[in-house]
């Protein structure tokens, strides 16, 4: 059986020029604002520190120490540690999405 191509006059998504679609004017300037506010992204690079560092750190400090060198209970408290951490960063996740749905709801009643 032979197969039919299709012709068309049409443009394929690779062929197309659409940088003069998306270049702003000389009049206008270009949005370089970041999609994501500062501070979360301190916060993320935080907890990532403290989920990289907190248990490694609790390990290390408690095995010989604490435990006179158990490290099944070592562990265990590392694990506990990191669990910690991920639950602190719901948390502040969560109240941060919260003040951000208030500070909304403010804006809105301002308005009216």
């Amino acid at each position: 059986m032979t197969s039919r191509r299709i012709v068309s006059n049409e443009k394929n998504l690779l062929e197309r020029d659409d940088s003069n679609d998306r270049t702003p004017s000389a009049s206008e300037k270009s949005n370089i604002t970041p999609a994501v506010p500062g501070a979360v992204i301190l916060k993320l690079l935080g907890f990532t520190a403290a989920m990289f560092g907190g248990p490694i750190g609790v390990y290390f400090l408690t095995v010989n120490t604490v435990f006179r060198g158990n490290s099944t209970w070592a562990g265990a408290t590392a694990a506990i540690t990191a669990n910690l951490v991920l639950i602190a960063y719901v948390v502040v996740a969560m109240k941060e999405d919260q003040s951000d749905k208030i500070a909304a709801e403010e804006s809105a009643k301002k308005k009216r």
